[in-house]
């Protein structure tokens, strides 16, 4: 019997987790770190910030928040997933960080309403159950009257030249070599299938306008489109 998505996202990530990080630079070729920093920087985060990182894995995106947001700041990472959760805490000791880590389901959140002023998740709302749910739970948490929703998310380029060669890297090289590393070829083999098929773009933009109360929602292009950052502004 085929599994939910659910429990089948669950499994990859906890049978990748001890790797997560090592596969994250050969997936971006080195420039998630850089992409990172720049969706902190575009979402226009202050210090004394709260911030809510969902799907936070490792805990990378949070600790970029936490260092903007500084000890007046609160940030919370969380992932439905305890495996990758394990990794996080001692990623942020040693970069001398105070970060929140626990389990959360980013379609039924435990938080209350505009809780946050920034609700964030970088390449997790494609593997959310329910897609529709999970936008809608971002934006419930985040604050009115300026709070912000931050996505980064994989794309696809439009640029002749990056199409071809990266439609080829993701979708024969990287998946060969990511498994060879991890062990697990079905894994991102799903990871692959999952970005190439997710809407990106203004498509994504007219979904998240669709569940959200949105002041502006904006798409910033990275590397050719090969990702996108999208700052949602609540109204």
């Amino acid at each position: 019997m085929e599994l939910a998505k659910k429990d089948q996202v669950h499994n990859i990530f906890t049978s990748i987790a001890s790797r997560y990080d090592l596969m994250n630079d050969l997936i971006s070729l080195g420039r998630m770190h850089a992409w990172r920093k720049k969706a902190v920087r575009l979402a226009n985060t202050q210090k004394g910030e709260r911030v809510l990182d969902l799907a936070t894995g490792t805990g990378d995106l949070a600790m970029c928040f936490k260092k903007v947001t500084g000890n007046q700041g609160e940030v919370l990472g969380t992932d439905f997933c305890q495996s990758m959760l394990d990794f996080a805490p001692a990623k942020a000791k040693r970069k001398n960080l105070d970060i929140k880590f626990e389990l959360a389901d980013a379609t039924n959140l435990q938080y209350s309403n505009e809780n946050f002023d920034i609700t964030s998740i970088a390449y997790g709302i494609r593997n959310v159950d329910d897609l529709s749910k999970g936008l809608q739970e971002m934006n419930r948490v985040t604050k009115s009257q300026g709070g912000r929703v931050v996505i980064l998310e994989t794309g696809k380029s439009e640029v002749p030249l990056f199409k071809n060669v990266f439609n080829f890297y993701f979708a024969k090289i990287m998946p060969k070599i990511a498994g060879a590393i991890s062990g697990d070829y079905k894994a991102y083999d799903y990871l692959n299938e999952s970005s190439s098929t997710f809407p990106y773009g203004e498509n994504f933009v007219n979904i998240m306008k669709q569940n959200g109360d949105y002041r502006s929602v904006q798409a910033y292009s990275l590397f050719g489109g090969v990702s996108y950052i999208y700052i949602g502004v609540k109204n």
